[in-house]
């Protein structure tokens, strides 16, 4: 049986920041730069990494708080960390509260991302895949391009 992917199953970004290619792969990799740019789309959401471990198996945890109080936590495991060119791991939603909406659970994502160095640029490439449906997939493609302005103003290169 043939396997089919849909249209909204994969999201693809590509952005160029002026920055070198190590300190754009470290900015994806160290919790100190991730936590200035990572899910702060967003300026009134509070965000807090519970667990960071960037190697072949490791986890991670982000807790992003909402305004009205409500919690959500993502998720997932690296599955690929090569310095500074690649990174693969899975990535999934789920909203904590007293009453949890099992409409807000996600499945588990798959996220690569990889740095071409372009001269004294850095091309990032960040191809999301399994995404469950349209709305996700304009979700997180409104999400990853707010995420990378945050990146580019932290890089200094806004």
């Amino acid at each position: 049986m043939a396997s089919q992917t849909s249209d909204f199953a994969t999201l693809q970004i590509r952005r160029t920041f002026a920055a070198p290619h190590e300190k754009v792969f470290r900015a994806w990799s160290e919790l100190e730069a991730l936590g200035h740019w990572m899910c702060r789309d967003v300026p009134t959401h509070e965000v807090k990494y519970l667990e960071l471990n960037v190697r072949a198996g490791g986890r991670y945890r982000i807790e992003v708080k909402d305004p009205a109080g409500e919690t959500y936590l993502g998720q997932g495991v690296y599955r690929e960390v090569k310095p500074p060119e690649k990174l693969v791991f899975t990535w999934a939603w789920s909203k904590s509260s007293s009453t949890p909406d099992e409409s807000l659970q996600s499945k588990d994502s798959v996220i690569t991302v990889e740095f071409f160095a372009r001269g004294n640029s850095t091309e990032v490439v960040l191809t999301q895949e399994l995404l469950q449906n349209q709305a996700s997939k304009d979700s997180h493609k409104k999400g990853w391009e707010g995420c990378f302005d945050k990146l580019a103003e932290y890089l200094g290169v806004s």
